[in-house]
């Protein structure tokens, strides 16, 4: 079932009530949760959802914000996300789930973990930080491109964020990763606050599930001088750093990262 008109959709609702359109597909035996980045829909796992398919049951959600979702004026931050992950796999009956969250869905991820270890078997955090005064942040050139005032510029500066010219150059697009268009501009602003206010540094020690941390080499966007960090405090963490990748590694480097995460789920 790898076909995207196979995928099923539906609706939960958070806490506060907002709706949270979410997607579900494929023949595995267990279920997978794919969180996406930043002021981005489920489409972000267009492609890299397929590979698990076989293995597992993939289940991606729309943030609030975004797609299909509510977009209300309130509740943007990464743990008000991981609620409405917990209430996504409550409305599907999933008791205990493997979750894969990359750029702010890591960020999303950490918190789930954390508050919720007995809802994650395995943990796989891909492109991500822990926020707060401990992480790495990006450089302020990187900060300057992605606020430019001309859309077209802005665009550009992000496709070269996330994949390096060599890619690029074989994979002309259209790409899934650089945000959901129809965002209104407050949920934009929401999700920008979100993962910039992002603070898990207290506790990933509490974080119990098995953890798998995935970085591209080149990524700018969150460098990966973050990935020892998340590293150190996550108990018994295991990381892999692709040469030459950058923020989405897990499209750039697809089948290789795809192989490492289903041998580590098992």
């Amino acid at each position: 079932m790898t076909d995207a008109a196979h995928r099923l959709h539906a609706v939960a609702h958070a806490q506060d009530g907002t709706a949270l359109a979410y997607q579900h597909q494929g023949a595995g035996p267990r279920p997978l949760l794919l969180l996406a980045g930043q002021a981005n829909n489920h489409h972000w796992w267009d492609g890299p959802r397929e590979d698990f398919d076989s293995t597992h049951r993939t289940i991606t959600m729309d943030h609030r914000g975004t797609g299909g979702s509510g977009k209300p004026q309130q509740g943007y931050s990464t743990q008000e996300f991981a609620e409405d992950a917990i209430a996504v796999l409550d409305h599907l009956g999933v008791g205990r789930a493997d979750v894969y969250g990359t750029s702010m869905g890591g960020r999303v991820a950490q918190w789930i973990a954390a508050r919720h270890p007995d809802r994650v078997r395995r943990l796989v955090l891909g492109c991500t930080s822990p926020g707060g005064a401990y992480a790495v942040e990006r450089d302020v050139s990187v900060r300057r491109s992605l606020a430019q005032a001309d859309p077209a510029a802005v665009r550009g500066a992000l496709i070269d964020l996330m994949y390096s010219p060599g890619w690029i150059a074989g994979h002309p697009g259209p790409y899934a990763t650089l945000g959901d268009p129809d965002m209104p501009a407050h949920s934009r602003r929401g999700h920008l606050l979100a993962s910039n206010g992002h603070d898990a540094w207290e506790v990933l020690p509490d974080i119990t599930a098995p953890t798998l941390i995935l970085h591209g080499e080149q990524d700018r966007l969150t460098p990966p001088d973050n990935v020892p960090l998340l590293a150190a405090r996550i108990p018994d963490a295991r990381t892999q750093v692709f040469p030459g990748a950058r923020h989405a590694y897990f499209e750039e480097c697809r089948s290789e990262a795809a192989e490492l995460v289903r041998e580590f789920l098992g």
